[in-house]
C-alpha cells in the first residue's frame, strides 16, 4: 500500500493482561483498537527480556543473530544499527521519529530516526501529548512514529478508586495472597495509565484525519514482571499482545489463532510497503494470514535468554501443540537476580526458592498442560516427541549461528551484569 503510515505503539512488561485477551484489566482504548482491528491471540515474542525482544521486532532476527544479548542501559547493542526497520524504510521515502521509550541503544542517535522528540520521562502522561502533537501538525507522509511507554514495568504506581485489591486475581504462576493481590492492583494502575496515553495519540490520529491511512501497530516486549513470567521461556513469559488496525486486511475486528512471532512483523511491513527484504531477515511476512490465504505461516517460533540483570542461557522452541525448553552451563538453581523483587518473589523466597531446582530440559504438552507446569522429558510416551522438539531447536540454532554452541556467550567489553548467584537486579553489577 502506497504512503501507509505506520504508528507503533509499545508498552514494557504488558504481555497479554489487557482487557482485549479477557483479562479483567480494563484497557477500553486498546480494546476499540481490537475491536476495528486485527487481533493474534498467539503472538510471541523473541526474547522475554526487554532490549532483546526490541531489538527483534525492530531488525526481523533472533535477538543473538541482531547481537542484542542483553539490556542496552547496561551497555549491549545491536551489531549494525543499519538493520533497524527506520533505515530500511527510508528506502521508500519513509521519515521518522521517535516519542518515548527506545530501549536498543544506549545513545538514541545511533538508531537512524529523522527525528527525536524530547520528552521529560518516558511515562504516558508525558509521552502521549508529545505524540499528539506530532501527529497534530501534519507531519511528513509517510512516516514510520514509534511512540514507546514505560508502562507497565515496575515500579508500579498505586492503585486507584477503579482497582479493588480484594478483587484482584493474582498472575496464574503466584498464590493467592493479600500481598499478590494488592500488587496485581498496582500492575491494573499501570495498565490504566498505558490505555489512558494510547487513547490521547489514537484520538490526536482520527482528529488529524490520519487514521483511514495509518497502520496502527499495538504490542508490548513480553511478559509481565511477576516472578515465573517475565524473563522465561514458558508462555507466561513469550506470549504477547499484538494488534494491527488499517485498512483493507488489516481491519474487521477479527481474532487470528495463527502462531506469529515479532520477528514476522519487519517481512510483513516490508510487504505491505513495498520496501525491499533487507537479506538478514529471519521472519515470515503476516500477509497470507491477514489476506485469508493460509491458516498459518509458521511451524514453529524460537525464543531465547542470554542475559537480563544476570546471564542465564536459554533456549526454546514452540509449536502449537509442544514447547521445549533448554537451559544450558551448569546451574541447576534459578538465577535471582533475573526476577524483579516484588511481593511475588519475596513469597517464594520465603519458601525455599533459591534452592529449588530448575530442569535442563523441559518439555510441555500445550494441549493438556497449557500452564506449562508438568515437564515430559522422562515420561517414555514423549520420546519421539522430544527428539523431534531437540532437532528443531539445534536446527535453528546452526542455521542462525547461534554462539550458544560454542560455550558461554559472553558480554561486551563494558557491561554490566549481576552475579548469578545474588538476589536482587538492585544488588551491585560486575563490570565485564
Amino acid at each position: 500500500m502506497e504512503n501507509l503510515n505506520i504508528l507503533y505503539i509499545h508498552s514494557h512488561d504488558s504481555g497479554r493482561y489487557i482487557q482485549p485477551y479477557g483479562y479483567q484489566v480494563p484497557t477500553p482504548n486498546l480494546q476499540l483498537l481490537a475491536d476495528q482491528g486485527v487481533l493474534f491471540r498467539r503472538a510471541f515474542c523473541a526474547a522475554p527480556t526487554c532490549s532483546p525482544s526490541r531489538a527483534a521486532l525492530l531488525t526481523g532476527q533472533s535477538a543473538h543473530s541482531s547481537g542484542m544479548i542483553g539490556l542496552a542501559h547496561r551497555g549491549f547493542s545491536l551489531k549494525d544499527y543499519s538493520q533497524h526497520i527506520v533505515n530500511t524504510l527510508r528506502k521508500v521515502d519513509y521519515t521518522s521519529a521517535l516519542i518515548g521509550l527506545q530501549h536498543v541503544a544506549g545513545d538514541t542517535s545511533v538508531i537512524g530516526y529523522d527525528q527525536i522528540v524530547p520528552c521529560p520521562s518516558r511515562l504516558a502522561c508525558d509521552v502521549a501529548p508529545r505524540a499528539a502533537d506530532y501527529l497534530t501538525n501534519h507531519p511528513a507522509e509517510p512516516f514510520f512514529l514509534d511512540v514507546g511507554f514505560f508502562e507497565t514495568h515496575r515500579e508500579f504506581p498505586e492503585p486507584g478508586t477503579e482497582e479493588d485489591p480484594d478483587h484482584c486475581l493474582p498472575p496464574p504462576t503466584l498464590p493467592d495472597t493479600p500481598e499478590v493481590r494488592y500488587d496485581m492492583a498496582c500492575y491494573k494502575a499501570s495498565a490504566r495509565q498505558l490505555d489512558e496515553g494510547v487513547g490521547k495519540v489514537l484520538q490526536a490520529l482520527d482528529a488529524a484525519g490520519l487514521a483511514d491511512r495509518t497502520l496502527v501497530i499495538s504490542t508490548t516486549d513480553h511478559g509481565i514482571a511477576f516472578p515465573g513470567m517475565k524473563c522465561n521461556l514458558t508462555d507466561h513469559g513469550i506470549g504477547v499482545s499484538l494488534i494491527l488496525r488499517g485498512p483493507g486486511v488489516l481491519g474487521g475486528g477479527r481474532v487470528v489463532d495463527a502462531m506469529v512471532s515479532h520477528i514476522d512483523m519487519f517481512p510483513t511491513l516490508c510487504e505491505l510497503v513495498n520496501a525491499p527484504l533487507p537479506p538478514w531477515l529471519q521472519g515470515t511476512s503476516l500477509m497470507p494470514v491477514l489476506r485469508g490465504e493460509a491458516a498459518e505461516v509458521n511451524e514453529e517460533v524460537f525464543a531465547e535468554v542470554s542475559y537480563h540483570a544476570a546471564y542465564e542461557p536459554q533456549r526454546a522452541v514452540r509449536t502449537q501443540r509442544y514447547k521445549y525448553i533448554r537451559r544450558f552451563g551448569e546451574r541447576l538453581l534459578p538465577v535471582l537476580p533475573n526476577c524483579d523483587d516484588c511481593p511475588g518473589k519475596t513469597i517464594w523466597m520465603e519458601h525455599g526458592w533459591k534452592t529449588r531446582q530448575v530442569d535442563q530440559e523441559q518439555l510441555y504438552d500445550l494441549i493438556f498442560d497449557p500452564n506449562e507446569t508438568h515437564n515430559q522429558v522422562g515420561n517414555p510416551a514423549y520420546q519421539d516427541v522430544l527428539k523431534e522438539m531437540r532437532e528443531r531447536l539445534l536446527r535453528w540454532m546452526t542455521n542462525t549461528d547461534d554462539p550458544l554452541l560454542a560455550g558461554d556467550v559472553i558480554a561486551p567489553k563494558g557491561a554490566q551484569v549481576n552475579d548469578v548467584n545474588g538476589v536482587s537486579p538492585r544488588e551491585d553489577v560486575i563490570i565485564v
